[in-house]
């Protein structure tokens, strides 16, 4: 199993270093600003993806939240993400997390921004 949701180039985004791929274990999550970005790197099963980290319901930082098989759980009201498309599992949350392309290269994790 591969752990990148996408190895390519983009010629649209700006590939930034979100952390070494040591620094993330299976089944957690790491946080990090870029910009105005509040971003959120996941390891769930040894897969790594990248959302939004801030719920589209209550704004609560989903950093402090739970992952599961399901996503990425919200603290607040317990809604699911769903990390590879970032479509809320349950309510409350209707709106879904925005997704990001991920690469590892070198054992460093890069989202595309």
């Amino acid at each position: 199993m591969k752990p990148t949701t996408n190895t390519g180039d983009s010629i649209l985004g700006t590939w930034i270093k979100a952390c070494s791929k040591d620094k993330l274990g299976n089944n957690e999550m790491f946080s990090f600003d870029h910009d105005t970005k509040h971003l959120l790197i996941s390891n769930l099963n040894g897969m790594i993806y990248a959302t939004d980290r801030i719920c589209t319901h209550a704004e609560a930082d989903l950093s402090t939240g739970f992952l599961s098989d399901e996503g990425v759980r919200c603290p607040l009201h317990l809604s699911v993400f769903n990390l590879e498309n970032g479509k809320p599992q349950n309510l409350p949350a209707e709106e879904p997390l925005k997704t990001y392309n991920v690469k590892i290269d070198q054992n460093e994790i890069y989202v595309e921004v």
